[in-house]
């Protein structure tokens, strides 16, 4: 679920006021998924603390804590430490991705990404009505099943069924949400377009051929 414009704002000055610091958790939105190198600029808001992985490695192992330097110094000299820490192979790999993003405006495609879901699957949503909901930023993107537009409950098994008919063409998508009945789909922001349209494709048609199934079993005679 994407958060209102002022739900960070709010919850940082909560934080504020009772001397709470605020971590943000970037691991998956971080290094541009949202559409910025980091969700929360979006929002408008300084964490004390970022937490970074994933992206930041672009494939090797490698994940990184940044934070204001009164909170990262507290420790003093010594005070932290780490077995695998501060692997070289993947700090340089780490360079190259900062590199990629500024010279390759890597948060922008994440939008024109974003943008281009939007549309196709707002379209779908016309024509399917178990379609509840399509939401999300930039490369992150979700499709939430209901039963139907006036029975408004979770189709887990709906859902189930599209990730399979994915999976047996050949695209990965992520079944999630508490009754797992949202489509969630993280696009690598260097897939082509005709990557992301073959992806589509395919999606499209698990969800035509879901629909009928179900639409056919309402249709039975008991």
């Amino acid at each position: 679920v994407v958060p209102p414009p002022e739900y960070f704002r709010v919850l940082l000055e909560v934080c504020r006021k009772h001397k709470i610091l605020f971590i943000a958790d970037e691991v998956q939105t971080g290094f541009g998924r949202t559409g910025a190198l980091f969700a929360c600029e979006r929002y408008g808001i300084e964490p004390d603390i970022l937490v970074t992985a994933k992206s930041l490695g672009g494939g090797l192992p490698l994940a990184a804590i940044t934070g204001r330097a009164e909170v990262m110094d507290a420790p003093g000299p010594g005070g932290l430490g780490g077995t695998f820490a501060g692997n070289p192979l993947s700090c340089e790999a780490a360079l190259a991705v900062l590199d990629l993003f500024e010279n390759e405006d890597l948060s922008s495609r994440a939008n024109e990404l974003g943008d281009d879901f939007q549309r196709r699957a707002r379209e779908w949503q016309k024509r399917w009505p178990m379609i509840g909901d399509v939401r999300g930023l930039g490369g992150m993107q979700a499709i939430e099943l209901v039963q139907s537009e006036d029975k408004r409950e979770p189709a887990t098994e709906e859902t189930k069924q599209i990730v399979q008919y994915c999976y047996e063409h050949g695209v990965i998508i992520l079944s999630s949400g508490s009754y797992s009945n949202v489509i969630r789909l993280l696009m690598p922001l260097v897939i082509t377009n005709e990557q992301m349209s073959e992806a589509l494709d395919v999606l499209e048609s698990a969800l035509q051929t879901t629909y009928e199934k179900k639409r056919e079993a309402v249709a039975q005679p008991v």
